[in-house]
């Protein structure tokens, strides 16, 4: 039960969830250093793929924002980084109940055995 995909991939998708909220983070704090480009989180797709392929696991990666800079060469949209973060925070929490739930339904069953 510990070791399903679905465990796999609630670990990967809390995993690329905490990466993506420091990165929005990140890109926060950096709003008015000159030539910072915000970072982008993806996962999701190789998230997929994986759990496609029976596998549950994936690696996020971080990648270069390819929208337009302002004057001073930065590109982070402060409207863009907080919807992203409640997203962010949302998905988070709803895969943190989904685990939890998946430990709880072992507990239950363990004391019922016992």
């Amino acid at each position: 039960m510990l070791d399903s995909v679905t465990i796999s991939a609630l670990t990967s998708a809390l995993n690329g969830l905490s990466l993506r909220q420091r990165t929005i983070a990140d890109n926060i704090a950096n709003i008015n250093t000159p030539d910072y480009h915000a970072k982008r989180v993806q996962f999701e797709d190789a998230l997929a793929a994986s759990v496609a392929a029976g596998d549950g696991s994936a690696t996020a990666t971080v990648g270069e924002s390819l929208e337009p800079t302002r004057l001073d060469g930065n590109n982070v949209n402060l409207d863009t980084e907080t919807l992203s973060s409640i997203d962010t925070m949302l998905r988070f929490q709803f895969a943190s109940q989904a685990v939890d739930g998946s430990f709880s339904a072992v507990r239950t069953a363990l004391r019922t055995t016992s």
